[in-house]
């Protein structure tokens, strides 16, 4: 086969050289359907034809929005990019008013939803874009099935043509264009060409610990990230098995089915699983709970390569084969990698996650970048706690005066759609600014120290890195979600959104009377007082200025649907000070 130059030449690189029967597998009606690497271009192929015969042109823009990553979503992205034509993948879960901002900003034709609740949604604007049909995943009354392409481009009379549009695709050409979800303004168009995200693919590739056909993939970040589409590419040229969860509260179940090898997560989800963990160890008594939390303060202090020496090592064993083997069981038993990325990860989760045997390799990137810049690998001593790994090849990373990461390589998006004057604000020559901060140590790893829109200055200079006081914040039980505030205020304090299912448990194991309402809870002075020991405790760790001096509680969970967070789960600052902005007047002008 010829070099792999764009996105569709993935399945057909697995096709002719690691053809897999179980390719990608969805669960449907209670049962898991396995689909062949043969009948994957098989139906993207009569995908394409199909979309010939509905005059769909070279350049044309087709968006689908998909509430869970299914199996048809890649059948669709073939099937749509060896047209010619690009994908717009849509977030569904942002608001009908952005769905019609960005069908008509990127002047969509066709779309593809997944479900009733998103064809909804759309229904509420369709009337107000320029739509000439939408096909749906799911079977609903009233609304063309996508199989109908399927039966359309059964008739293989045009295939040539769409031979002759694949031939035609260039490595430059634009393949997609992915709308970030912004925290101010409307979504910006990233426009990335299909070698921005091939070459992408190719040199991230050495960095994943595959096995190819006996790696089993367990897939639940949305395939509308770029994150994840890479990585399913990824996955694809290993030949390896793609499992689609159901949804992301049904993780744990699909997993214990499956017995992935390997998955992507971003770090709330992390935090959020380790929570769930200690709140089981805190059920338990006598010897049972000294074990457990003897293995999670080992854990704690745990580094790569037995650098602790023979000692910590056989201790880890012992803990490996009481307490960290049930924690893998409860993932499947057989997981021995994840992927992080998204945010910054507290490095307590990197340490107690590797020594349970789950491996935890943290990258970093941006959408603009396609996204991967570097990424971790335990081999070859490219792993290090607290970093993002080594630039991977082909991509040149350098630390501005002013501490600010600027990235160059093949990987650089072509520019922000209809906005010209953005993408030139966001570049020097040929780096483009990240608006992250960083620095990289003597050994090549880089490290992630702020976003520099998310530092501040108090009214007496002091500068303020919030991420590094919230990663330490929340790894108290009582706390879920926390922001630090304080720009242009003479003193940094905080919005925070307590883990009431924690709190309800710590009340009836206190039995001290408080009601157990959301209300009741944020309103408590007892439980303000509880965590206020918990703020007191981690201040500590940082000088007397950077110190969180006072905060409020949230009656709300911080939620995607509720607005307070992206679709990858990062804290949307400037709507959450918005939201909240009675609770900041009273920690500044009680």
């Amino acid at each position: 086969m010829k070099k792999i130059t764009r996105l569709f030449d993935f399945p057909y690189y697995q096709l002719e050289n690691k053809p897999n029967a179980a390719a990608l597998v969805t669960k449907y009606n209670g049962e898991w359907v396995k689909t062949s690497t043969q009948e994957y271009m098989d139906k993207a192929n009569a995908i394409s034809r199909a979309l010939l015969k509905l005059g769909v042109k070279k350049d044309d823009k087709i968006a689908i929005i998909s509430t869970n990553n299914r199996t048809e979503w890649n059948i669709m992205d073939i099937g749509i990019l060896q047209t010619g034509a690009q994908n717009i993948p849509i977030y569904p879960t942002i608001s009908a008013e952005d769905y019609e901002y960005v069908l008509n900003h990127s002047e969509s034709t066709y779309c593809f939803v997944s479900d009733i609740e998103v064809l909804k949604k759309l229904n509420k604007i369709k009337s107000n874009t320029k739509l000439k049909e939408v096909y749906t995943f799911d079977h609903i009354e009233g609304c063309k099935h996508y199989s109908e392409l399927l039966e359309l481009g059964e008739d293989q009379a045009n295939q040539n043509d769409v031979e002759q549009r694949k031939n035609n695709v260039k490595p430059s050409d634009l393949a997609t264009i992915i709308y970030t979800s912004g925290t101010t303004g409307k979504p910006k168009g990233v426009m990335l060409s299909h070698w921005n995200i091939t070459s992408n693919v190719l040199n991230s590739i050495p960095r994943v610990p595959l096995k190819e056909k006996e790696t089993r993939i367990l897939s639940f970040l949305p395939i509308c990230h770029v994150f994840e589409r890479v990585l399913i590419y990824v996955y694809q040229h290993a030949g390896t098995s793609i499992y689609y969860a159901e949804a992301l509260d049904k993780i744990g179940d699909n997993a214990k089915e499956i017995k992935p090898n390997m998955m992507s997560v971003v770090p709330r989800l992390l935090e959020k699983v380790y929570d769930k963990i200690i709140a089981k160890g805190e059920d338990l008594s006598g010897i049972k709970k000294a074990l457990f939390f003897w293995a999670v303060n080992l854990a704690e202090v745990w580094e790569p390569y037995k650098r602790n020496g023979l000692w910590y090592e056989l201790k880890l064993s012992i803990a490996n084969k009481l307490i960290f083997n049930k924690w893998r069981e409860a993932l499947g038993g057989e997981l021995y990698t994840m992927v992080s990325g998204s945010a910054a990860l507290q490095p307590r989760l990197t340490r107690i996650f590797s020594a349970a045997g789950m491996q935890i390799m943290e990258g970093y990137g941006l959408t603009e970048t396609s996204p991967v810049v570097s990424v971790g690998k335990y081999a070859d001593n490219m792993f290090k706690v607290g970093c993002v790994g080594i630039p991977i090849n082909n991509v040149d990373v350098k630390i501005a005066d002013d501490g600010e990461i600027l990235i160059k390589g093949p990987n650089i998006m072509m520019g922000y759609y209809k906005d010209p004057e953005k993408t030139a604000s966001v570049m020097t020559g040929d780096y483009f600014h990240s608006g992250d901060k960083g620095e990289i140590d003597s050994e090549g790893f880089l490290k992630i120290t702020g976003r520099k829109k998310e530092m501040f200055k108090t009214s007496g200079g002091k500068y303020i890195i919030p991420p590094l006081l919230e990663n330490e914040m929340k790894q108290s039980l009582f706390i879920e979600q926390i922001i630090v505030i304080g720009e242009g205020e003479k003193m940094p304090a905080a919005l925070i959104q307590p883990n009431f299912n924690f709190i309800r448990d710590w009340i009836d194991l206190k039995q001290n009377g408080v009601g157990k309402t959301d209300t009741e809870i944020v309103n408590s002075k007892i439980v303000k007082d509880r965590i206020q020991k918990e703020i007191n405790k981690y201040n500590t760790k940082f000088g007397k200025w950077e110190q969180i001096k006072k905060f409020e509680l949230t009656p709300d969970i911080w939620s995607i649907e509720g607005g307070q967070l992206t679709p990858t789960m990062k804290m949307k600052r400037d709507i959450i000070t918005k939201m909240y902005a009675n609770l900041i007047e009273n920690i500044y002008r009680p």
